[in-house]
C-alpha cells in the first residue's frame, strides 16, 4: 500500500499530540495532499476499540484502531478517496503490530480501498511523500514547531493570572502556523523564513500573558510511552491535572523520537559493517540539517528556555543512561525515559512523572529502574503512572506523589535555573 499515490485521497492523521498532527497536516497541504486530523477520541473511539481487540491489546492500540474505525461512520465516507497514516517501528512495542491489526479490521468490514500509509521508524520514516526532500524537512519543521509551542504553553499557563488565557494564545498560534505551513510553491528558504516570523509573533503573544512568575512551583519532567504522554484523551489530561495539584511541566518532546530514530538507524548501519558507506553519509547529513533548522528554529525563544534547555544531541541522552539500560540491549521510550530521568535531575527538577499504557512494557521495565535512580539522585520522586482507559482515581495519587515532590524540593542539592523575568 505505501507506494499508492496519496493524489486524490484524504490522507488521516491522529492526533497523538494535537499540535504535532494539526502542523503536520499542513505541511502535506503544502504539497497538494489533501490531509486533515481526524476528529477528537470519545466515549466511541474505546467502544469500537474494544469491539475489534482481542483484549489485551495497549490503550494507545485501542484509541488508534477506534479513531480510525470510527472514520468509516462519517457522512459522505468514502473508502476510495481515504488514506490512513500509522507510522510504524521495529522493536520491543506492540507498536510494529498495529497497521498489520488495523489493515485486517478493514479487510474484515469490508473497506479494503481504504489506503494505509505507514513509513517506519527502520528507516527513519522516510517513506513519506516518496522521499521529497524538502517535504521531509517541512515535516520536520512542523515538528519542531510544535513542541516549541507545546513548551510555551506549558511553561506559562500554570502561572497565568486569568485562566483560559494561555490555551487561547495556543489555539491562536496552532491556527497561525498551519496558514504559514500549509502555503504552497513558496522557495524553501522564504517558506523558512516565514515559518520563523510566525513563531516570533506567537513567542510575543505567550510573553504578553498577563502572568504571575514567582519562583518557587515544583517543576516535574513528564516521560514514558510516547502516545500515552502526549495524548489528552488517553491520559485523562492528566498534565493539567498536575497543574490543578499546583505543578509546573515539562514534557519530553515528539523530536526527541525523531532524532532517536536516526542515532538507532546509525548504530544498525555500523553493526551491519556500513560504517563508511552512502547510507551512512545521507543519515549523518540528514541529521545535520535537522540539529541546523531545529537550532535556527529555537534560536528566538532562548531566553524564555533557559533552563529549560533540551539534550543537546541524542548522545547526551543515552549517555545519562548507559549505567542503568544500555541503548545497545534495549530499545524504544524506556531508554529515552531513563536517560532524560537523569540528565533532567540535573536540570533541578522536582520530580518524574513516567506516563504509560498499563502493560506497557516501556512502563514495566522503566518502573523497575526508577528506585536504583532515585537512590543514586537524592531520592529524586519517580512515579509510573498507568492508564487503561478505563477512569482511576487519578487525583488521589498525584496528591500523594505531590507530597513526595514537596518532601524531595525542601532538600534537594540541585536548584533549577530560572529565566530572567522570575520573581523570587
Amino acid at each position: 500500500n505505501n507506494d499508492k499515490s496519496l493524489k486524490n485521497r484524504t490522507l488521516y492523521i491522529h492526533p497523538m499530540t494535537q499540535a504535532g498532527a494539526r502542523l503536520l497536516a499542513a505541511s502535506f497541504r503544502s504539497i497538494d495532499i489533501e490531509a486533515r486530523v481526524i476528529p477528537p477520541s470519545d466515549s466511541r473511539t474505546l467502544e469500537l476499540g474494544s469491539m475489534y481487540s482481542a483484549g489485551d491489546e495497549c490503550l494507545p492500540e485501542k484509541v488508534t484502531l477506534g479513531d480510525y474505525i470510527k472514520i468509516t461512520e462519517t457522512e459522505g465516507f468514502d473508502p476510495a478517496k481515504t488514506a490512513i497514516m500509522l507510522p510504524t517501528a521495529n522493536g520491543p512495542c506492540r507498536f510494529g503490530q498495529y497497521v498489520h491489526k488495523l489493515e485486517k479490521v478493514l479487510s474484515k468490514c469490508g473497506y479494503e480501498d481504504i489506503m494505509l500509509f505507514y513509513p517506519s521508524s527502520e528507516n527513519g520514516y522516510e517513506g513519506i511523500a516518496n522521499n521529497n526532500s524538502i517535504f521531509y524537512r517541512k515535516a520536520w519543521i512542523s515538528i519542531v514547531c510544535a513542541d516549541i509551542l507545546r513548551k510555551m504553553l506549558l511553561k506559562t499557563r500554570p502561572y497565568e493570572k486569568i485562566k483560559g488565557t494561555t490555551d487561547r494564545v495556543y489555539e491562536d498560534s496552532l491556527s497561525a502556523m498551519e496558514k504559514v505551513i500549509e502555503q504552497k510553491d513558496l522557495k524553501f528558504r522564504k517558506y523558512f523564513t516565514k515559518v520563523v516570523e510566525q513563531l516570533i509573533i506567537s513567542r510575543d503573544e505567550f510573553r504578553a500573558i498577563d502572568a504571575d512568575y514567582t519562583e518557587g512551583k515544583p517543576l516535574l519532567m513528564v516521560v514514558g510511552e510516547i502516545f500515552c504522554r502526549h495524548n489528552r484523551f488517553a491520559n485523562e489530561n492528566m498534565l493539567k491535572k498536575l497543574e490543578e495539584h499546583g505543578a509546573e511541566t515539562w514534557i519530553a518532546d515528539v523530536a526527541e523520537w525523531v532524532m532517536y530514530t536516526d542515532f538507532i538507524r546509525k548504530h544498525h548501519l555500523i553493526r551491519r559493517g556500513k560504517k563508511y558507506s552512502k547510507e551512512m553519509i545521507v543519515t549523518n547529513l540528514k541529521g545535520h540539517i535537522m540539529k541546523k533548522d531545529e537550532h535556527k528554529l529555537l534560536a528566538p525563544f532562548k531566553e524564555d528556555f533557559k533552563g529549560y534547555e533540551e539534550p543537546s544531541n541524542m548522545d547526551d541522552i543515552v549517555n545519562y543512561g548507559e549505567p542503568y539500560l544500555s541503548y545497545k540491549g534495549a530499545l524504544g521510550e524506556m531508554v529515552l525515559s531513563i536517560g532524560r530521568t537523569v540528565y533532567s535531575y540535573y536540570k533541578g527538577v522536582d520530580g518524574i512523572v513516567d506516563i504509560s499504557p498499563f502493560s506497557c512494557m516501556n512502563g514495566i521495565v522503566s518502573e523497575s529502574i526508577y528506585p536504583s535512580i532515585s537512590k543514586e539522585h537524592n531520592d529524586i520522586p519517580c512515579r509510573v503512572f498507568y492508564f487503561d482507559g478505563i477512569n482511576s482515581d487519578l487525583d488521589r495519587d498525584i496528591g500523594i506523589f505531590m507530597e513526595l515532590v514537596k518532601g524531595y524540593k525542601s532538600r534537594k542539592k540541585i536548584e533549577r535555573i530560572y529565566p530572567e523575568y522570575y520573581k523570587n
